[in-house]
């Protein structure tokens, strides 16, 4: 029931962020870039919210390995939500019209890395070769 709760709470937190980004920022001209942003954003956030659904109760700020998480998004992607995540922040920036500000993925992006490579290495030790199968058939 905790893992329920938890997924519901950052599920509605990311959307409260949205509709309140996008009613703070309403007034700002429709640019070419805050288009775009827009048009990264929602499907960005749409797949995020989606990918941190499916990945349930194997949630965890360290990287444990409860479970090994296969099927929706992770049976092409192994970590959706840090590929979701970064578009989502990227078109964020660009709606709210900071484009100086995607200097910030230069530091978020290597860090989602590094710590993808550590989930990988929990993962590898836990579930052995059904783990690298499953590596070696999805990206990132």
């Amino acid at each position: 029931m905790r893992h329920h709760f938890t997924t519901v709470v950052h599920v509605s937190v990311v959307l409260l962020a949205v509709v309140l980004a996008g009613w703070y920022f309403r007034d700002l001209p429709w640019t070419t870039s805050r288009v775009f942003g827009a048009v990264l954003v929602v499907p960005a956030v749409s797949l995020w919210l989606l990918a941190r659904i499916q990945l349930g109760r194997s949630f965890a700020v360290r990287a444990k390995a409860k479970e090994l998480v296969t099927h929706g998004l992770y049976s092409k992607i192994r970590n959706p939500v840090y590929v979701f995540g970064s578009l989502f922040i990227a078109g964020l920036i660009l709606f709210i019209g900071r484009p100086v500000w995607l200097l910030v993925l230069a530091v978020f992006v290597p860090m989602q890395v590094i710590r993808a490579r550590k989930e990988a290495r929990v993962l590898e030790k836990k579930f052995g070769d059904a783990y690298r199968q499953y590596r070696a058939r999805t990206w990132f």
